[in-house]
């Protein structure tokens, strides 16, 4: 949709949660909604599609709307986007004996085994999100494992990217997940309309976040909204990895000027600390 909408079409999601984006950090899924409106984006939430259809070249997908009314839109085109399955039909599985769980993903235990000696699974076919860089990182450990290596993937520093414009990126714990769980922590932000080089390709919509530990700043998760957030998240991966804490990362020297310094303000402002808010 974002895509659609640069190139210059009317574009109108209709989306079933009341919310954009679900399991990442509503803070981050507010500024999306706000930014995208603000680019002409049409957003019905908490709607339920009842019907998708062509009638005379023009799609019409019918569905009820937040206020339980039965709404009718028209378009060229309709993209539905509900979700990704595991494409397991067809493989013989079942002929083998590899067992498959109630979503027709293939049941693996901690080591990527399979219920069958001999055969491993990884990626989209398993439990996990369905990222081709997580299936690398479980590609890779498998076959240390196989080799009688410590194989091992950390899914807390696997991120999450979004490629509108501007990019939307993530990588473990959300606030939400946090409260839900009880784990104390701190919170700094700095947005991009104070950092220069963001300033420069006038590109100043959106803000980093990170998240860390009340008592001991390791870093539990970290959300970008803005100009090459798929690029700065890696350096935050990096340091849940590695278990650093948001003093490590406000500690280190960044380029001046790179979107990069967002991150480093976005680590100082855990304590307060930003330099340039």
């Amino acid at each position: 949709g974002s895509v659609w909408s640069r190139l210059g079409a009317e574009v109108t999601v209709v989306e079933y949660l009341p919310r954009l984006m679900a399991g990442m950090d509503e803070e981050l899924a507010a500024a999306a909604l706000r930014i995208f409106t603000a680019q002409g984006l049409k957003f019905r939430l908490g709607c339920r599609v009842q019907s998708a259809k062509a009638v005379g070249g023009v799609g019409r997908v019918t569905f009820i709307d937040a206020d339980n009314t039965e709404q009718t839109l028209e378009a060229e085109k309709v993209l539905v986007a509900v979700g990704r399955k595991p494409f397991t039909d067809g493989l013989g599985l079942e002929s083998v004996g590899v067992r498959l769980d109630n979503r027709g993903r293939i049941e693996i235990d901690d080591h990527f085994r399979t219920s069958v000696p001999g055969i491993w699974a990884i990626g989209d076919v398993v439990r996990g999100a369905m990222l081709a860089h997580k299936a690398e990182e479980e590609g890779v450990a498998a076959a240390e494992i196989m080799a009688g290596k410590a194989g091992h993937v950390n899914y807390d520093a696997i991120p999450n990217v979004v490629y509108t414009d501007p990019e939307i990126a993530s990588v473990g714990k959300t606030e939400e997940e946090l409260k839900a769980a009880g784990v104390p922590y701190k919170k700094g932000s700095f947005p991009f309309k104070f950092n220069g080089r963001a300033r420069a390709m006038n590109a100043v919509d959106g803000f980093a976040k990170i998240l860390a530990h009340a008592e001991t700043d390791r870093i539990l998760g970290a959300h970008i909204i803005g100009p090459q957030a798929g690029h700065l998240i890696a350096e935050l991966v990096l340091a849940i990895d590695m278990m650093a804490s948001s003093e490590d990362v406000a500690r280190t020297s960044h380029a001046h000027p790179t979107l990069s310094e967002v991150i480093k303000e976005a680590a100082l402002a855990v304590e307060k600390r930003a330099i340039h808010q």
